[in-house]
């Protein structure tokens, strides 16, 4: 009877060890849920796009977004890029891993062998650029940005935050807490000018043909800004040609001559004596007067599109309204500017050569 009971127990436990181990080995492991390794945006364009989260490389095709990189602190890792150290000597100073990056985009096509190598995991690129197909048919994340006024400045600060990660958000708001303090502070003294008492300002982007920059772009919402009303508003758009006769319509009281390439000078003070001495010319009242300015020019034109927005609107509303606005050191501006969102100690004389359009020594 004791033998049988013994038996018994021992095929009892058989059956539970063997059902247990069936169970074990038939039972479906847990998997470990893996990170998520890209992000959904939504671009410039509308379009969805699926980003990395972790990008090391980056390719950039606009030019005034290479310096965004720059202050949201992902300047070292631009590996291929639109610019020369030729054409933004300030920005390879401040910056100078600049120098680094593989120049492999033009306005109008781009070096996809060149691109290839230098292994971008993502690229940035303006608005409806020719080249946006050709590079996302490589398999590379293209992003496109744009902005044509203050608040599409501030969305493009924070899409490019958003999709370098959280130290670059932080950048991103700081800068925008910046540009908003300045807007206000300009703009609580600009808005209570009434509108007759407001001077006409014409910026001028090209000497011959002449050619001006109208409404619904970041020229025309920087002159608003500053207390100015555009005299080429009833022109749209960026570098329109216009003729002599018109500028004589309108009779700017104040000219700005932008600094960018389409003006084909190395001295801006230069262009400036020319069109005060210009006989097509001496009748506006601008000149006349001797209110003929050259823009500032840092890492980017300040004027066109640029993070440096922030100091243009600064240096407008002293220019364009200067006894409204005395309190406005621009070279101390500059100076903390820089050092706040570029992280360089910029040298009283190298301020005085940003405004004055003057390159790095």
């Amino acid at each position: 009877m004791k033998r049988s009971s013994k038996f018994i127990l021992i095929i009892g436990f058989l059956i539970i060890f063997l059902v247990t181990g069936c169970s074990n080995s038939t039972s479906p492991k847990k998997t470990e849920e893996k990170a998520p390794q890209t992000q959904t945006i939504t671009d410039a364009s509308g379009k969805t796009i699926e980003v990395p989260l972790k990008i090391e490389k980056i390719g950039d095709a606009w030019q005034a977004h290479n310096e965004v990189l720059c202050m949201l602190g992902a300047g070292d890792k631009i590996v291929a890029t639109i610019l020369t150290e030729k054409a933004r000597p300030w920005l390879y100073k401040v910056n100078p891993k600049m120098k680094n990056a593989i120049t492999v985009f033009e306005p109008t096509s781009v070096n996809t062998e060149e691109l290839i190598k230098t292994k971008p995991d993502i690229v940035f690129t303006p608005l409806n650029d020719k080249n946006v197909n050709k590079i996302s048919d490589l398999g590379i994340p293209t992003v496109q940005l744009n902005f044509t006024d203050f608040n599409g400045l501030k969305d493009c600060f924070k899409l490019t935050g958003n999709i370098l990660g959280d130290d670059a958000k932080k950048r991103s708001d700081e800068y925008i807490t910046y540009l908003d303090n300045k807007l206000d502070s300009i703009t609580s003294i600009t808005s209570k000018i009434p509108k007759e008492q407001k001077p006409k300002v014409l910026h001028v982007t090209s000497l011959s043909p002449i050619t001006v920059d109208g409404s619904k772009t970041i020229i025309d919402a920087w002159i608003d800004v500053a207390g100015g009303i555009n005299a080429a508003g009833e022109v749209s758009g960026n570098n329109k040609e216009v003729s002599m006769e018109q500028v004589l319509q309108w009779n700017p009281d104040i000219i700005i001559l932008s600094s960018n390439t389409l003006m084909k000078v190395s001295n801006g003070k230069k262009n400036i004596d020319e069109l005060l001495t210009d006989e097509a010319w001496k009748h506006v009242n601008a000149v006349k007067n001797s209110k003929v300015y050259f823009n500032p020019d840092g890492a980017f034109y300040w004027d066109r599109y640029s993070a440096e927005e922030a100091l243009q609107i600064q240096w407008a509303a002293k220019t364009i309204n200067p006894d409204k606005f005395q309190n406005i050191d621009i070279v101390k501006e500059t100076r903390h500017f820089y050092k706040t969102f570029l992280n360089y100690d910029l040298s009283e004389e190298e301020a005085n050569k940003i405004i004055n359009d003057e390159p790095p020594a």
